[in-house]
């Protein structure tokens, strides 16, 4: 049984794409999520509609997937079209590449260390620590891991942390951010002026309302699970961090295509190079990886998930607020 370094080095062999994959998801799912706009555009049956507006919500996931796995150079790296198509979507999407990269990567890099800043995640405070917080910052600290929260993650994490508060906190590194912050504000502006207020529900609001929330959701519970483990920064190792700290979130056939594997949260965790399509053929190769900690997106374990809110020390274990 391969741990630490050696099974990483022994993923190495999957962390190759094949680049006409990499482009026939990329178009296809581009295709697919332009059928859907005109769906709802052109068709004129409201249910109709509606399943449209559906579809291009969980597309914005999957096609927000493969924008995450261009940015860690998993796939179409070095290509000037997808760069420039990427660089577009990123902006469309309200997470510019200039905020999206640098918050993801120390995110890979610090995850579930309980003591450095929570750039990129969710934060976590200890027992102790909270036990010693102001009411003000136990409100704060809640307030963000709230599902409410979570489930806004279209103002909450976008357009307020991923545009806002990117580009107030730099301005000359993140402009990008305030550009995708004006550009999807005057959109939306237009659309409902223009197409009326359905049309722009089922265009605009819905499919960004649906693709944030699920996706603010998945990070989430990728790194906030029942049997997740965190630890002192001293005691940090990457290859640990993955497998003990990163979920494998199951799921049925079709919301594994539109989420892009981003279930197999621990084998990405482990080597972040391996492209998304490549993640399940990992999983089939190594044992190791296949005695995982484990969610999925059922009623109970989403609940499980939101209950977590503190980490105890002495039990080495997330607890709830009853719990304290």
């Amino acid at each position: 049984m391969l741990c630490g370094k050696e099974l990483i080095i022994a993923t190495k062999p999957f962390a190759k794409e094949i680049r006409s994959k990499s482009w026939f998801h990329l178009l296809t799912t581009i295709s697919l999520l332009g059928f859907a706009f005109a769906g709802i555009i052109f068709i004129p049956f409201l249910v109709l509609r509606i399943a449209c507006s559906l579809l291009a919500g969980l597309l914005l996931i999957r096609m927000f997937i493969i924008y995450h796995d261009h940015q860690h150079h998993s796939i179409l790296h070095k290509s000037v079209l997808a760069d420039g198509i990427m660089t577009l979507f990123g902006i469309y999407i309200l997470a510019p590449t200039s905020i999206w990269k640098r918050s993801h990567d120390h995110h890979h890099k610090h995850n579930s260390k309980l003591f450095s800043a929570n750039i990129g995640s969710y934060p976590i405070a200890t027992k102790s620590k909270y036990l010693k917080m102001s009411a003000t910052e136990r409100f704060s600290y809640l307030a963000v891991r709230h599902p409410l929260t979570i489930g806004l993650g279209y103002f909450t994490m976008f357009l307020a942390g991923m545009c806002i508060g990117a580009f107030v906190s730099s301005p000359r590194k993140h402009a990008d951010a305030l550009l995708a912050f004006i550009l999807h504000i005057a959109a939306s502006v237009c659309i409902f002026i223009w197409c009326g207020w359905l049309t722009w529900f089922l265009v605009f609001f819905f499919p960004f309302l649906l693709a944030f929330a699920l996706g603010a959701y998945l990070f989430y519970a990728q790194h906030n699970f029942p049997g997740v483990t965190f630890c002192n920064n001293e005691d940090w190792a990457y290859d640990k961090a993955a497998l003990e700290s990163s979920s494998y979130m199951t799921m049925n056939p079709v919301m594994a295509w539109f989420t892009g594997n981003i279930g197999y949260h621990h084998i990405h965790h482990l080597n972040a190079r391996i492209p998304f399509y490549r993640l399940p053929e990992v999983m089939k190769h190594f044992p190791e990886l296949q005695t995982c900690k484990k969610t999925s997106l059922s009623l109970k374990d989403i609940i499980a998930c939101f209950r977590l809110k503190l980490w105890d020390q002495d039990n080495l274990k997330m607890i709830g607020l009853k719990e304290l």
